[in-house]
């Protein structure tokens, strides 16, 4: 439960920082404070760099399992050495954490982001950011349906179309061939 609600969290972080990166940046400028805090409380809000938490203790186990694998004879050594070294870079965290927020701050007004942290703080916020991913996907199954329907329904109107041109031009009974070859 608590992997799918981070899964969630991720891809609507990961949704909304393509958007950031698609919207138009605010004019090149020096970012005040307050316009930093307000980006960092609509990244917090919308819990957007929540599944970056991962990213080097993944890393880490990762490094672990090559290392062992290919030394199984110094696995105390491998684990502890990784564990340091992981620990060492934890601090560099927080550079991922203001450079989300500046990227959020170029592409968003303060009154902007003051906006995104009030919804996504709000119970219809939240229940996005909780259903939206499956939301998403079914809108997107809809859309497949909808696309193979409309290219059936086209390629068919097309073909009866075609046929009736060739049926009034044509003083012969030519059967128009609207299927494609079977591939073998």
């Amino acid at each position: 439960m608590i992997l799918s609600i981070r899964l969630r969290r991720i891809l609507a972080g990961t949704t909304a920082l393509g958007f950031a990166a698609i919207a138009h940046p605010v004019a090149a400028q020096e970012i005040s404070d307050s316009h930093l805090r307000a980006a960092r409380s609509a990244l917090s809000a919308m819990g957007a760099t929540e599944g970056f938490d991962l990213i080097l203790p993944e890393a880490a186990i990762e490094l672990k399992n090559t290392l062992i694998q290919n030394n199984p004879d110094l696995v105390p050594v491998i684990s502890r050495t990784v564990d340091e070294q992981a620990i060492a870079l934890a601090s560099r965290r927080s550079d991922l954490e203001r450079e989300s927020a500046l990227t959020y701050a170029r592409t968003f007004t303060e009154e902007e982001l003051g906006a995104l942290a009030e919804f996504y703080s709000s119970a219809t916020g939240q229940k996005l950011l909780e259903v939206g991913p499956e939301v998403t996907q079914e809108v997107f199954r809809a859309a497949e349906i909808w696309q193979n329907g409309i290219a059936r329904d086209l390629s068919q109107n097309v073909g009866n179309a075609l046929q009736e041109e060739v049926d009034r031009d044509v003083d012969t009974d030519v059967e128009l061939e609207l299927e494609a070859p079977q591939a073998q």
